[in-house]
């Protein structure tokens, strides 16, 4: 870091305590042309943000969360043309974004718990092709999700969740191609930076850590290998269907549709989400069949398809029977774990009293059709022997010459064989 301000490259107040943002107001519009790095997160700043943001031309990280800062975001960050990450989470920020769309080197977006209110801009599908992380949780957003959405390809890190979102999911969810490919060490969104001192150099690495909502709780998600594939849609006014095309993001680890007004069936295809670790498709309208593809999912830690219009048997499984019966409730449901037993299932009786397996019902039906199947042979057999012989006078004297004959012939040879064994036996 240099001596003097105006070559100030980075600048962490972060974690300090600091109060007001009239100190910071002066500071912030006096030129900054080396500044790359600003963190301001976790303290009390209050009030509205300066409209001079133009003067950060080489900025790359801004971190602004966890702060007290109200009014509209301003307009002028919208000329950030190096910007990487824009944290502005957990404010009070109102109206509408601002345009970002020459933010075009923009990887993270967390705009996520403030008070904005407007459509989803359709510039974040259409200018930010390099984005891998976008956040705009617990604000005000209303209206269809914009179908250009499907052009950021890099996205991995997808939450809307709590909002006022309304129309359907986009089928063109498999253009996410990165939540598709298998982790890679070089797809994270932790910056490292070389600053210049004089003629020495100093080489800084910054984390950064995402705050999500995992298996029901906020928590900051780190990973220095790879991001969470995560997909948030929840507690919106969502309606349709659950596309099918959701099943081509092999690599996504969770999925949270719950709170919406989603029908329709579970498509077949969410069951090839092999890397699956959580799914929530509670409380919305979902009917039918729970797919059996859903216990193939041998890393599902977290299942929830409560408060659904779901009906049938659950499919056997080891991964489906050994969650919680709660997380089926609100269905019209049986089978394990339930206690509601399905039509042709016997109760228990007393400890050793056991079911009898799916397998066993299947030979028992295999062993009637083949009984069925002799005896119908049998009498095919009998009739179509016997009752020629009765039908035709011919044939019956000659079957019974036939036998005659045949025992005439061995009543012979048993006198034969009688006499020489008697003679050899006398020897």
């Amino acid at each position: 870091m240099a001596s003097n301000t105006n070559e100030l490259s980075f600048l962490d107040v972060s974690n300090t305590g600091i109060l007001g943002i009239a100190t910071m107001t002066s500071f912030l519009c006096s030129p900054k042309e080396s500044l790359i790095f600003l963190n301001m997160s976790n303290n009390h700043f209050k009030g509205q943000l300066p409209n001079c943001w133009n003067h950060l031309k080489s900025v790359r990280v801004i971190d602004l969360s966890n702060n007290e800062f109200s009014g509209k975001i301003p307009t002028s960050m919208g000329s950030l043309l190096l910007v990487r990450h824009l944290i502005l989470r957990n404010n009070h920020f109102r109206g509408q974004l601002p345009s970002l769309k020459k933010c075009t080197n923009l990887i993270m977006l967390d705009v996520g718990q403030n008070e904005l209110s407007a459509p989803i801009p359709p510039w974040i599908g259409s200018s930010l092709s390099k984005l891998q992380v976008l956040s705009l949780t617990k604000n005000n957003f209303f209206g269809n999700l914009p179908l250009n959405f499907c052009h950021i390809t890099t996205i991995q890190v997808l939450d809307l969740s709590l909002n006022n979102l309304s129309g359907q999911i986009p089928r063109c969810l498999q253009n996410f191609t990165a939540m598709t490919t298998k982790p890679s060490i070089m797809e994270g969104i932790d910056e490292f930076f070389v600053l210049q001192n004089g003629s020495a150099l100093s080489m800084i690495w910054h984390d950064f850590y995402l705050v999500i909502k995992w298996k029901g709780k906020e928590l900051p998600f780190k990973n220095n290998r790879r991001l969470l594939k995560f997909i948030d849609l929840s507690n919106n006014q969502l309606v349709g269907e659950v596309p099918k095309e959701i099943g081509s993001l092999s690599e996504l680890v969770s999925l949270d549709l719950s709170g919406n007004n989603l029908s329709g069936e579970i498509p077949w295809e969410v069951g090839k989400l092999h890397a699956l670790d959580f799914l929530d498709l509670s409380r919305n309208h979902l009917s039918g069949r729970i797919p059996s593809s859903l216990s193939k999912i041998d890393r599902l830690a977290v299942l929830n398809l409560s408060n659904n219009n779901l009906f049938g048997k659950i499919p056997l499984g080891t991964q489906l029977q050994s969650f919680d019966a709660s997380v089926y409730e609100g269905n019209n449901l049986c089978g394990s774990p339930l206690e509601k037993l399905c039509p042709g299932e016997k109760e228990l009786e007393g400890p050793v009293a056991v079911m009898k397996p799916e397998e066993e019902e299947d030979d028992s039906i295999l062993s009637q059709g083949f009984y069925i199947s002799m005896g119908l042979g049998f009498a095919t057999g009998f009739w179509a022997i016997f009752g020629s012989l009765l039908l035709f006078r011919s044939w019956r004297h000659a079957y019974f010459n036939f036998l005659y004959t045949l025992y005439d012939r061995i009543i012979v040879l048993t006198i034969i064989n009688v006499a020489r064994c008697r003679k050899f036996c006398a020897r």
